[in-house]
């Protein structure tokens, strides 16, 4: 049974305002520049490199496969990421994903502005989602599913997720990783 008021829509958008602010944005506040471009021993991708990806992933889903829009990297955030390139997107940027991860430098203030954008644009999304939206069947990433399940697993486990790994990554560098 269902609280009075919960909706499915409330309960993505605050998901997601949690997964943004205080899993991710918790988990990258004591970052530093240095520590966002510092290379890790083995496999494991920087932390900047992480936090771009889940950055410029949740734009390119939200905008580019919800809404059928431009991601905000590739218009009105264009050269502003924080990203010194942007992040190879199937259809929109080209380019090796796992050679851009060990690459690409980020400009910390920056990116963390970008974040901001994005989070609000998703978290406006969702807010503002019929019941029709929510459940409408989408084509994406190889699977077909309601909108409402893509958001949850693609964009808040999404975040949730990389939070985990810049917090494992924090940990080998002898920081604490999640901000709880």
């Amino acid at each position: 049974m269902q609280a009075p008021g919960v909706t499915t829509q409330s309960i993505l958008r605050a998901a997601l305002e949690f997964a943004h602010q205080t899993v991710m944005e918790g988990t990258m506040a004591d970052v530093d520049q240095e520590l966002a471009n510092r290379p890790t021993d083995g496999k494991a991708n920087p932390i900047g490199a992480c936090y771009a990806h889940t950055i410029g992933a949740e734009d390119a889903i939200v905008n580019g496969i919800l809404k059928g829009e431009q991601p905000l990297f590739a218009g009105s955030w264009a050269g502003r990421t924080g990203m010194d390139r942007p992040m190879p997107w199937p259809g929109v940027v080209e380019g090796d994903t796992g050679e851009w991860y060990h690459s690409v430098q980020v400009d910390l203030p920056a990116l963390r502005q970008y974040a901001q954008a994005v989070y609000a644009n998703s978290e406006a999304f969702i807010g503002s989602a019929s019941d029709e939206t929510l459940a409408r069947e989408i084509d994406a990433l190889g699977m077909r599913m309601p909108l409402a399940t893509l958001f949850e697993i693609f964009v808040t486990g999404h975040c949730n997720s990389l939070a985990g790994e810049i917090s494992a990554i924090k940990g080998t560098f002898g920081k604490k990783g999640y901000p709880f």
